[in-house]
């Protein structure tokens, strides 16, 4: 008799990305989950301890796919910071958008803004880390004896960034995304504006951007419902 294949991560993922998607919700109970799934539930618990850490596990592994892809081009290596952002940005998203269904459930289902930045909490750490190796904060003004704190400013400020874009894509419904592409042009320019201390007019500019989608809309919306 052959010996039954022991189930991994990877398979894991794609069976809990499987089930999100085919039910429209998220699991709750990892015994209930491995039996509708047919998986041992001694193998899962090898792998991971809870089912919100497979959750965690997926939105990092799609970050690190993203750095992985942007490695294994020549040219990424010869980029500015600026751009080494933009093109992570551009490739996880387009990640994001392969798996959008999945993602849709999996954040629109956290009830709060602190549920979904717990969801992608293990994304988070691998996000700061790219950034502390684009040592952004050697290039930034001047504040001798405050690196440190200048540091987790800049991390922590572009970390909400990246968590605003995700926000921005989840609603947006513009062909290919393209909408969510300006907002993060105009986002990453007006970040690198800020760091280089010259940043009104791109604020300015992605002020607007962002109260025509947003405000605009809602307000467009709200008169055609009161007609």
């Amino acid at each position: 008799m052959a010996k039954k294949k022991k189930i991994t991560r990877d398979d894991i993922f794609t069976i809990y990305m499987d089930y999100v998607i085919k039910n429209e919700k998220k699991p709750s109970d990892i015994s209930d989950f491995c039996k509708e799934t047919k998986i041992n539930e001694v193998d899962f618990l090898a792998h991971f301890t809870s089912l919100k850490k497979v959750e965690k596990a997926i939105y990092k592994e799609l970050f690190l796919n993203s750095i992985d892809v942007l490695r294994e081009s020549e040219e990424f290596t010869t980029f500015d910071n600026k751009n080494k952002l933009i093109s992570l940005y551009f490739t996880f998203f387009e990640n994001l958008t392969l798996n959008r269904e999945f993602v849709i459930v999996s954040l629109k289902g956290c009830k709060n803004q602190v549920q979904s930045f717990s969801t992608l909490s293990s994304l988070k750490k691998s996000f700061i880390h790219f950034i502390n190796d684009l040592k952004l904060s050697e290039s930034s003004i001047p504040l001798e004896g405050l690196e440190n704190i200048q540091q987790k400013f800049i991390n922590q400020s572009l970390w909400f960034q990246l968590f605003l874009t995700i926000k921005f894509w989840l609603d947006d419904t513009s062909e290919s995304f393209e909408k969510t592409d300006i907002f993060i042009e105009k986002s990453i320019n007006t970040s690198f504006e800020l760091l280089e201390n010259k940043f009104l007019k791109n604020a300015f500019d992605l002020g607007k951007f962002v109260y025509k989608e947003t405000f605009q809309k809602k307000s467009s919306v709200s008169h055609e419902k009161s007609q």
